[in-house]
């Protein structure tokens, strides 16, 4: 049985709260789970005290048990100092503009350096 930490949601339309959870991988995200090891409010500000509750005791049980966090709540466990942080890849050049439009950058950069 695989398990995995992860985020069940909760709350009102709008309004969301997720509770950390320990469950089985191929069980729905709200469904059945073995042990709720703390809460996420997204609502409350990012530096609030009681935006991510932890459970660390618990946490620290599943993680030496072989329990794989998801993305999201591995940054939180990052946070808590209880697992390394993920590493994060490097931003994408698909954003940046294309070859022409470097060029006629350039071009305007060198013209407004000469003027």
């Amino acid at each position: 049985m695989s398990v995995k930490i992860r985020l069940a949601r909760g709350g009102a339309k709008k309004r969301p709260f997720y509770h950390i959870v320990i469950a089985d991988a191929n069980a729905p995200r709200d469904g059945k789970f073995i042990e709720r090891v703390g809460t996420y409010n997204p609502m409350l500000p990012a530096d609030h005290a009681e935006r991510v509750t932890l459970v660390t005791e618990r946490l620290t049980y599943w993680l030496g048990n072989g329990a794989q966090p998801t993305d999201r709540v591995e940054r939180f466990l990052a946070k808590a100092d209880l697992v390394k942080a993920p590493v994060r890849s490097a931003q994408t050049k698909q954003p940046a503009p294309k070859k022409k439009a470097q060029e006629r950058e350039a071009a305007r950069a060198k013209a407004a350096a000469a003027a």
